[in-house]
């Protein structure tokens, strides 16, 4: 039977014809989720989560693309939601680098010992936040992919169906978006060739 036949059926209320859909996407799916959130036991739950809305939501699908392709994307946007909740919840220091490409937004190990330094992060990673919530969706997913999950530029595409040019070029776009709400927010200041240049002398 083939996959259209499977959805027609799934459709039609034939719990039977939606497991076959699933038996035939879950491996792909679960690897989405694994690569996204970094742990088997969270990747599980939500390849299952996925596969939940993808039933609720089955009337909704009109066969644009591929079942298979369609249930990738809403694993992707489950995966995305949970890592934003996941970042709210954090209380470490974020330390953002918009400007290099190759670098991810990383954590110290401890900053117990400077309450104010952890107050300015902390501070700081809210207005992050503020800036993602901001920012266009296809914007916000692919930093939230590159910079939160640490994905390769290989594994968006993949999950997001793009190029490597077109990853390179969104993630630029989108790092530039959330630097200038950054800026006008005054969470970050520019610095000029003059500045600089004194800054070395002083060193």
């Amino acid at each position: 039977m083939t996959e259209r036949e499977l959805v027609a059926r799934a459709k039609a209320g034939d719990q039977d014809a939606f497991e076959q859909l699933v038996l035939d996407n879950q491996n792909r799916i679960y690897s989405l989720a694994v690569r996204l959130t970094g742990s088997r036991e969270e990747g599980a739950d939500l390849a299952q989560e996925a596969f939940f809305k993808a039933w609720q939501g089955l009337d909704s699908f009109q066969g644009e693309s591929s079942f298979s392709t369609w249930v990738y994307r809403l694993a992707t946007n489950v995966c995305i939601d949970f890592l934003r909740r996941q970042n709210r919840r954090r209380e470490v220091e974020q330390v953002v680098s918009l400007d290099d490409e190759e670098r991810t937004w990383a954590e110290p190990a401890d900053l117990r010992q400077d309450p104010q330094r952890h107050l300015e992060r902390a501070e700081l990673s809210r207005a992050v936040e503020r800036g993602l919530e901001a920012l266009p969706e296809h914007q916000r997913k692919i930093l939230i992919m590159r910079e939160l999950s640490g994905l390769s530029y290989q594994e968006i595409g993949q999950a997001l169906e793009l190029d490597l040019g077109t990853v390179k070029s969104r993630l630029a776009r989108a790092r530039l978006a959330l630097r200038k709400i950054l800026l006008t927010e005054g969470n970050l200041f520019e610095v000029s060739p003059s500045n600089q240049a004194e800054g070395r002398k002083r060193r």
